[in-house]
């Protein structure tokens, strides 16, 4: 019988050991920012922090430009064939499905639909659900009252795999904003 690991538990120990040991390299190791330049500027055009979209990427592909989904999502931030064509229309911009197997194509895709989700919920907690669990979905459970849309109420989300997502990326955000943000030093 397979164990499973509490990828959140797992998360919070490693951050916890590299805090104290105050070793941000090791850090750094288990949670890449690659992409960099791409991440940025689509999250700066996009009024999104860069940390935030780095979390999806690592939670949603481990930076892994060729990931494929059981489902279909494709790519670094995991996005359905049908949401990128949604979104490439949104833009006025050409789409072929492989279009999604290019980072910058991704991640400039993947940023303006979260931004989009940001604006609609006016939340990033529920634009993050919606994200992984489709708007509809989560409108759905706005409206008849079984998620009622705060952090504090994760458990509340009717799919594990939505619940998981959205605390492992808000968890996830931390940790890159922790290692990765450039304080000003005076």
């Amino acid at each position: 019988m397979k164990t499973r690991v509490n990828p959140v538990l797992t998360a919070v120990l490693i951050l916890a050991a590299l805090i104290l040991a105050g070793h941000k390299q090791a850090g750094k190791h288990l949670y890449p920012l690659e992409y960099r330049e791409h991440i940025f500027r689509h999250a700066a055009e996009n009024g999104l922090e860069p940390f935030l979209v780095s979390a999806i990427i690592k939670v949603e592909s481990g930076f892994r430009s060729d990931a494929l989904s059981p489902r279909g999502a494709v790519g670094l931030m995991q996005l359905m064939p049908q949401t990128g064509e949604w979104v490439a229309a949104q833009r006025g911009e050409a789409y072929a499905p492989e279009l999604l197997l290019d980072p910058e194509t991704n991640i400039r895709f993947g940023a303006w639909y979260l931004a989009y989700l940001n604006r609609e919920f006016g939340d990033a907690v529920i634009a993050l659900a919606a994200y992984n669990g489709g708007r509809g979905n989560v409108i759905k459970w706005l409206s008849e009252g079984t998620w009622s849309g705060a952090a504090t109420d994760l458990d509340q989300i009717p799919f594990p795999e939505t619940r998981q997502f959205v605390r492992k990326t808000v968890w996830t955000e931390k940790v890159y904003a922790y290692l990765y943000q450039e304080r000003n030093r005076s």
